[in-house]
């Protein structure tokens, strides 16, 4: 097969700043400081689902006495990644304007700060407000880190780069599983008694701010220039206060006029319809269309629809799912859904190696991305049937959850590198921040509608099929996408 080269790199505004040769054999270095992003930033988020889970099992705090837990606490979720959603585009274009290591220090300094806050809420609309203005500041971060691993590291090394990097995500979701039950232990152990869920949010929200700290430093050390926050920084608040405004409206209205659960993640999916029709607006008005809204990006935006749902229906409820399915114990449970998330730490890097591989040898990457997306859905199908089992054993879940997660997240870096070949260094930031705009909506519904799934017929297997479902809509898809080699160094 012939592919063809993508269009010769152009200079963008953060390498205009900084110099391509910034981290000039120091790649690994910052792949490094970026795995140390990914990795608080989502133990950050995942924190959520533990506690809810906690409050549920113990039936206390704001979620415990719920009349349908599971749907309030998926809906919590939903509000987050609303938060997160909304902030995407713009996160990259500020980085193409203000510079990727900025938006990056940024970033983890807002992640880190709310994340504190939500520990100190102490009601259900005080947490929502403070875990969806997380959202909003940890939403520029996926755009701008992806922008940097491929302005950054040879073309031979891109996509091993991207997947080296994506495994702090895999590690952040396993502290954030395995470690909050423990950290709410100890969180009782030092009195704090039915407020002990906030204790694992203190303690990542301090881990942030000093992964911010040391992240600014490695930034500042290698720049013909300081690291201004202030301006980036103030254009995120203009952007940021009116979706705050918008989510915490929705959720207002939904508690004061008792709206089913289900209305208000519609609610969520409106606001996503109008930002993106305002980004989309955007574009076409600055004559962008051709770079950022033709065929085969939309192709891989939607299709990343369903790596998103999957990412944060098992992240968020596979604690649940296998306390009500194996009916064993809060921690056994955490230490078996860590299998998946573990798989990351493997699935990551060698996806992208083997993609790497296969570019050097001439050959595309999509084969790679249509094959994990298809054993992934087979796997799903065959979790979703083990749960119809009266006590499935922990062994049979873990297992499942191990092998499926490796071959999910091995998918990631694949589609990454794809896409980032898809676009020229000066829309990059903008290329990703709308396929991440685009593909959260996965994020939005997918604990909402899995809560609903199990107040309504009181299994988890519906959920996790639904899952399956959306993934294999994604193999028809990537199996429609031209795919473009990189140009070699």
């Amino acid at each position: 097969m012939t592919h063809s080269a993508a269009p010769a790199p152009s200079t963008s505004t953060e390498d205009r700043h900084t110099g391509r040769a910034l981290f000039s054999g120091h790649h690994t270095h910052l792949w490094g400081f970026l795995l140390a992003g990914w990795l608080i930033s989502y133990a950050d988020r995942t924190v959520t689902g533990p506690v809810v889970s906690w409050m549920i099992e113990n039936k206390t705090g704001f979620i415990g006495d719920a009349a349908n837990p599971a749907t309030l606490g998926g809906l919590i979720g939903s509000m987050f990644f609303t938060g997160y959603m909304l902030t995407q585009y713009a996160g990259g274009r500020l980085g193409d304007r203000y510079g990727h290591r900025e938006m990056l220090v940024v970033s983890l300094l807002w992640a880190g700060l709310l994340t504190l806050v939500s520990g100190l809420t102490g009601g259900l609309v005080g947490f929502v407000v403070a875990r969806v203005l997380t959202g909003l500041g940890e939403g520029v971060f996926y755009s701008n880190d992806r922008v940097l691993v491929i302005a950054h590291t040879p073309p031979a090394r891109r996509t091993i780069g991207l997947g080296v990097v994506l495994s702090g995500l895999s590690i952040g979701l396993t502290a954030g599983i395995v470690a909050t039950p423990h950290l709410i232990d100890w969180g009782g152990a030092w009195g704090m008694g039915d407020r002990a869920w906030s204790m694992p949010l203190y303690v990542f929200g301090a881990v942030s701010l000093l992964v911010a700290a040391a992240t600014w430093g490695f930034f500042r050390a290698r720049g013909d220039r300081p690291l201004r926050l202030g301006p980036p920084a103030l254009r995120l608040v203009g952007y940021s206060v009116p979706a705050a405004v918008a989510i915490v409206a929705l959720f207002l209205l939904a508690d004061e006029f008792s709206w089913p659960d289900w209305l208000t993640a519609v609610g969520s999916g409106v606001l996503f319809l109008i930002m993106l029709t305002v980004v989309v607006r955007g574009i076409v008005r600055t004559g962008r269309s051709v770079h950022l809204l033709n065929r085969n990006v939309w192709l891989v935006y939607i299709a990343f629809i369903a790596v998103m749902w999957n990412l944060w229906f098992f992240s968020f409820w596979s604690v649940q799912i296998v306390v009500e399915s194996a009916h064993t114990s809060f921690g056994a449970a955490a230490l078996t859904a860590a299998f998946n998330a573990g798989a990351g730490i493997i699935g990551f890097p060698v996806g992208g190696w083997i993609a790497d591989r296969r570019v050097r040898a001439g050959k595309g990457r999509k084969p790679l991305a249509i094959t994990c997306a298809a054993v992934h859905t087979v796997l799903a199908i065959a979790f979703g049937i083990s749960l119809l089992d009266g006590k499935p054993s922990l062994l049979l879940l873990g297992l499942i959850l191990f092998c499926s997660g490796l071959f999910f997240n091995a998918l990631q870096p694949i589609v990454h590198s794809i896409l980032g070949d898809l676009a020229t260094d000066e829309h990059r930031g903008s290329l990703f921040g709308l396929f991440n705009l685009v593909a959260e909506i996965g994020a939005v519904a997918s604990p909402v509608v899995s809560g609903v799934l199990r107040d309504a017929t009181g299994s988890w297997a519906p959920g996790v099929f639904t899952a399956a479902g959306v993934m294999a809509v994604s193999v028809v898809l990537y199996g429609m996408v031209k795919e473009r080699m990189p140009l070699p160094a």
